[in-house]
């Protein structure tokens, strides 16, 4: 008899994955980007007002200069621009965070005639340009008599359409049964939002305040138009003054009030960092 030997099977030839690699290098390149503008200017922030007028950026400064941060507060009442900012930014965060997460909870969660068309017309909204809007809301907030002041910034950014996009898809994933259930017992629709829904919503509603926060902090082209007194400027108009009503023609000391400026939103993102991150996800579906 013959015996029969089993031959081995071959091992399948494995193909080199490639996408990981090429995923990997373009998210290099892309942080690289974005992370360059800001360590040259935390370089340049370092050196002395006549080195940054001339020569190859200098992305290590060998020898660095503290004393430009201090001459940032000398210069401008940085102070007040950062009380100005975190007031205005912080009514805005506060106000959004209401009516969006109760608009959001509306469209999702509630039932009515012309909702989908409602909620239709909100969205188109986000295609608006500011800029087409400002003479308008200028117009308005000069009728009621809020020019120059803070609150010309706060209230026209109170309701938003993105927050209110981005709540509402993150209720949508929420079963329905629990507020039916509620609402079964005698709950109002108000109480089944603020005991049942709400405290499960804290992630999409960090990503808003951390979103909205950003947004805001960093707002020129509003404050350039309704404010007018130094004394009511807020931090990114009030750092423009460094090179132009103060004079003090330094790059060093106006990129050194840019770094203390970034300062509060990143830490904002530090401490939100996770609910951040589970914000975009949940809000990523459906």
């Amino acid at each position: 008899m013959t015996a029969i030997v089993d031959q081995p099977t071959p091992a399948p030839h494995r193909r080199p994955r490639i996408a990981p690699v090429v995923s990997v290098i373009v998210l290099t390149v892309a942080a690289a980007l974005v992370v360059a503008p800001l360590v040259w200017a935390l370089s340049t922030s370092l050196r002395t007002p006549a080195a940054s007028f001339g020569g190859a950026p200098q992305w290590i400064p060998t020898d660095p200069v503290w004393s430009n941060y201090g001459a940032v507060f000398e210069q401008v009442p940085l102070g007040t621009f950062f009380l100005n900012s975190f007031l205005v930014t912080g009514l805005i965060v506060a106000g959004q965070l209401a009516t969006s997460t109760m608009s959001g909870y509306a469209f999702a969660m509630v039932r009515f005639r012309g909702g989908k068309a409602l909620f239709g017309i909100i969205l188109a909204t986000m295609m608006v340009p500011l800029q087409t809007t400002i003479i308008p809301v200028f117009l308005i907030i000069k009728y009621l008599g809020l020019t120059d002041s803070l609150m010309a910034l706060v209230l026209p950014a109170v309701g938003g359409a993105f927050g209110t996009f981005l709540m509402r898809q993150y209720f949508l994933q929420m079963p329905r049964e629990l507020g039916e259930a509620a609402r079964v017992d005698g709950a109002s629709h108000f109480q089944v939002f603020a005991r049942i829904y709400a405290p499960m919503a804290r992630a999409p509603m960090a990503t808003l305040a951390v979103l909205t926060f950003s947004a805001y902090w960093n707002e020129f082209f509003r404050p350039l138009i309704f404010l007018q007194s130094t004394a009511k400027f807020t931090l990114p108009l009030g750092l423009v003054t460094l090179q132009g009503t103060y004079g003090t023609g330094s790059i060093s000391i106006v990129l050194a009030g840019v770094i203390i400026a970034l300062i509060p939103s990143v830490l904002i993102f530090i401490a939100a960092q996770r609910y951040f991150v589970e914000g975009i996800v949940a809000g990523s579906f459906r």
